[in-house]
């Protein structure tokens, strides 16, 4: 039956049209990037299994060797309001500008000029083979990753031991422990 995957989606309206495939039929797996689904699971639904984890830091493309060397004032393009936060806190210098659309889009804005670097998701530009385009990762003291960066949530319906058992066999452990502690962490914070 459909497989719907859902990967790096910068809008949750995305992880949202995956839950309501599984949840009215249309799916029997739902894959999306663990970041998006909200923190608390969605009723009739199930997380079972994170695949092996990604680098969850965040990667910047553009201008600089480190958040430090980049140049002063620099235009910097990101969606996530996290991203902003810390970047501003870290370097209140840079212009902090909105950048959607997905990694091809972004990618093609800062090569044509309109930012002097961008910030996405290592593992996004990992999945997508665009490892190199990878100026520097952020360290984690300077920028914390997103609740569930890096990782896949595996989701199926709430009651389907089947499904439930084929696609554990998928699950890594410690990234499974991992989301779920980072994910009851956002949702005690409210985040």
């Amino acid at each position: 039956r459909l497989v719907m995957v859902v990967h790096e989606c910068v809008e949750s309206r995305f992880a949202r049209a995956a839950e309501n495939a599984l949840l009215d039929g249309r799916a029997d797996v739902g894959v999306h990037s663990a970041k998006d689904p909200p923190g608390e699971e969605v009723a009739g639904l199930e997380i079972v299994a994170v695949p092996g984890r990604e680098d969850p830091a965040d990667a910047w493309i553009g201008v600089g060797t480190s958040l430090d060397d980049v140049p002063e004032g620099a235009r910097v393009g990101t969606v996530s309001l996290r991203r902003k936060a810390q970047l501003l806190a870290a370097r209140p210098d840079l212009r902090v500008l909105d950048l959607n659309g997905n990694v091809d889009t972004r990618l093609r804005k800062l090569a044509e000029g309109d930012y002097d670097a961008i910030v996405l998701a290592a593992a996004g530009l990992r999945r997508l083979g665009r490892e190199s385009e990878i100026g520097f990762r952020i360290p984690a003291d300077r920028m914390v990753p997103a609740a569930g960066q890096g990782a896949l949530a595996v989701q199926v319906r709430s009651g389907d031991e089947e499904t439930a058992a084929t696609v554990r066999a998928i699950n890594d452990e410690v990234a499974f422990a991992q989301l779920h502690a980072e994910r009851a962490c956002f949702t005690r914070l409210d985040a």
